[in-house]
């Protein structure tokens, strides 16, 4: 893949079927209305919109508790699918960014980029940037939502999981290019997760202490090691809740604005961003569009805006 490729994919994927709050299903729409084109446009992109992928609504299903995770045999096609379309835009030099929808998107997105860098004898890297380490297991899910799970069945962490062996293989990722940035909120069992996980995770609190320049620096080492290319799964909610109101999880104490911007600005210095999600955008809590506003302007950063 070129990483100098001026072309991208927009890839709409309303789906909120992995958490327990609805609305984000919403967010592809909401994206694309705060004049996502017009702003890519803008950096001398060339743009192709695939369209959005079909979710079915939640009010035509029947909620099956007894699956777990909930809505499994609804939502392990539409990852299959987001997976495919994934390939097909980066065997065509075009940088894919995956607008979600709950983060469970990133199963098939992440999985994707994996396996178009595999079939090229290749890794990638992948930073999550999110409030929430995502890193819980079937078995060990609170919930029993996937948005919580995707991260695990990308590290291959349960291997009779479906999403885990999902395109035939599992550790889609490899810890030593897994980092996490943001995390401030944990359930009881990921702790241990993520520190048996062997993946680089960085705290609120590190990134007080340390400033974000140097979380990257870090984070964008560990991703390049032996890659060609760095996936970028953003959820929203990594961001304060001043700046980002509108997610279905808002958590305090998060990202500022200049940290999230500052975060895509220095992934796309290096010329190897892939992919891009931007996920958990729920328009139905966001205030004055104020966060469909800064997804799009943070995609822009993504794609190497700059103030000069």
């Amino acid at each position: 893949m070129d990483q100098n490729s001026k072309k991208v994919s927009i890839i709409g994927i309303p789906l909120d079927l992995g958490a327990n709050i609805r609305g984000a299903s919403m967010g592809p729409a909401a994206i694309r209305i705060a004049d996502l084109h017009k702003k890519i446009l803008a950096l001398n992109y060339d743009i192709f919109d695939c369209g959005d992928i079909a979710v079915p609504i939640r009010d035509t299903l029947k909620i099956k508790t007894q699956q777990n995770p909930k809505f499994k045999d609804i939502i392990l096609p539409i990852v299959k699918e987001i997976s495919a379309i994934v390939q097909k835009e980066l065997a065509k030099n075009r940088t894919p960014i995956c607008v979600g929808g709950d983060h469970s998107l990133a199963i098939g997105s992440v999985s994707g980029s994996s396996c178009f860098f595999r079939q090229q004898n290749q890794k990638m890297g992948l930073i999550w940037v999110d409030a929430h380490a995502d890193i819980n297991t079937p078995s060990t899910s609170p919930s029993g939502n996937l948005h919580g799970m995707p991260l695990a069945s990308l590290l291959g962490m349960e291997q009779n999981d479906d999403f885990a062996s999902l395109d035939g293989y599992s550790e889609k990722i490899s810890a030593s290019n897994t980092v996490i940035i943001g995390i401030r909120t944990v359930d009881g069992l990921e702790r241990d997760f993520c520190r048996r996980s062997g993946v680089k995770y960085f705290t609120m609190r590190e990134i007080d202490e340390r400033g974000m320049h140097s979380i990257m620096t870090e984070s964008i080492d560990w991703a390049s090691r032996n890659t060609s290319g760095i996936h970028v799964s953003f959820d929203l909610d990594a961001i304060d809740p001043l700046y980002a109101p509108g997610v279905s999880t808002p958590e305090t104490g998060g990202l500022s604005y200049r940290e999230a911007h500052l975060l895509l600005e220095m992934v796309a210095d290096t010329k190897k961003l892939c992919t891009l999600d931007i996920v958990e955008l729920n328009p139905f809590k966001d205030i004055d569009n104020k966060t469909s506003r800064l997804a799009v302007e943070l995609i822009q950063s993504a794609l190497g805006k700059s103030i000069i």
